[in-house]
């Protein structure tokens, strides 16, 4: 399936691990949805050869199912965790990719590449070509909408169709940027880092609060144990992020399905709207009963938008 060199993680079946690999913190082991539990046993780690670096990039991935390539792109400050309840969903009907964005997740940090938006794009398009290597669907949620975006825009043979998840692309980046210079920057991502700060955002995030399970807090944490993660999120907020994307928006080529949450509190709904007035060709699909994240929140529904489109 692998090109490229790959490190795989070692588990033994839910609900016991086997010895874990240092690549993933070990509180791995604390996980216990199953779902959680499923993708953690599939996390692998590809050296991918860059022209940011002179070394490869290791970088957290999975792959389940086979048919037509779909990438999933997380969002800000998250990881491949975040689709631990999508990929299941979509893999009988696909062959579903998972990785972690340069200076996010589990992939490493603690090369000399740069943090900023375009080294992504150039990350994302060395692991396609070295892992995938054909036309793909790709799909992001969040900030990883914007990646999504703008991957697509300057690399669009690569990409067949875009799906946009409650996507950002006209709203305004991270607004902790204005905070990161010494020692501000220190105190913003210690603040981000308080379990309780985490837990209003998730909380903020779903329609249903229910779903912040301890087991949720962890997957949404876990990746702050990875070195260099204080790091990484400064250098990436200090480049601006997505913020110039706006108007590029209607150069969108492929046709793009956009999946939003009815009920979501971070973005709002109006940009749904925008994205559907702006990008040529598109479809809007409506999931009710929903906030910021549909891919964890209504996964079945989320999925079958996917499929119908794709």
């Amino acid at each position: 399936m692998d090109n490229g060199k790959v490190r795989q993680q070692t588990f033994c079946t839910f609900p016991d691990f086997c010895l874990m690999a240092t690549t993933l913190p070990a509180d791995v082991q604390h996980l216990t949805e199953d779902t959680s539990v499923a993708l953690a046993s599939q996390i692998q780690f590809a050296d991918i050869s860059t022209n940011l670096t002179e070394s490869p990039i290791a970088t957290s991935y999975m792959c389940a199912g086979t048919g037509k390539p779909i990438l999933l792109i997380h969002g800000f400050d998250s990881s491949i965790f975040e689709f631990r309840r999508l990929v299941p969903q979509l893999s009988a009907n696909a062959q579903v990719w998972v990785m972690d964005l340069l200076g996010f997740g589990f992939t490493d940090r603690t090369t000399d590449a740069p943090i900023t938006p375009t080294a992504i794009q150039q990350h994302i398009y060395s692991f396609w070509q070295q892992q995938i290597g054909q036309p793909m669907i790709l799909a992001g949620a969040s900030m990883g909408g914007a990646a999504a975006i703008d991957f697509t825009l300057n690399f669009p043979e690569a990409v067949e169709k875009l799906v946009l998840l409650d996507s950002a692309g006209f709203a305004a980046g991270p607004a902790m940027g204005k905070f990161m210079v010494p020692p501000l920057d220190g105190w913003a991502t210690t603040f981000l880092k308080n379990p309780g700060v985490r837990r209003r955002i998730s909380q903020q995030a779903y329609y249903d609060r229910t779903f912040v399970t301890p087991d949720a807090e962890l997957c949404a944490a876990l990746h702050l144990q990875m070195p260099n993660w204080k790091e990484a999120l400064i250098a990436f907020t200090k480049s601006g992020g997505y913020n110039f994307l706006t108007n590029y928006i209607q150069k969108i080529e492929p046709p793009t399905l956009i999946v939003w949450g009815r009920q979501d509190k971070i973005l709002g709904t109006k940009d749904a709207q925008r994205f559907q007035q702006t990008i040529p060709n598109n479809k809007l699909v409506w999931i009710d009963d929903c906030g910021h994240v549909p891919h964890l929140e209504k996964p079945r529904n989320t999925a079958q938008a996917i499929v119908s489109f794709v």
